[in-house]
């Protein structure tokens, strides 16, 4: 009974230890970025006005390229029924 009486008494003191060393500050304060700098206001607001200005809002590699065709209408279903024909396409489910 005293070897458990002492294993018990040095788990205790080695479970309070471990909490004392794993305090810390409540709101992670030691992880916070510090900035210094001497830019004003109007100087930020100006340089973010001129960024919004040559920003495209469109995505990269998305403009849709146009293209005009002198094909008759016609001919390309006259063409495309052809090739359905003859196999050359599959046509359907058939894949």
């Amino acid at each position: 009974m005293n070897t458990t009486a002492r294993f018990l008494s040095i788990a205790a003191v080695a479970a309070f230890t471990a909490f004392g060393a794993h305090a810390d500050e409540a709101d992670a304060s030691q992880y916070a970025t510090k900035f210094e700098t001497n830019r004003t206001r109007a100087e930020v607001a100006a340089e973010a006005a001129t960024v919004a200005q040559t920003r495209s809002t469109e995505p990269a590699g998305s403009r849709v390229v146009t293209y005009s065709s002198t094909a008759d209408r016609a001919a390309v279903r006259a063409q495309a029924a052809e090739v359905v024909r003859t196999g050359q396409i599959p046509s359907g489910e058939r894949g």
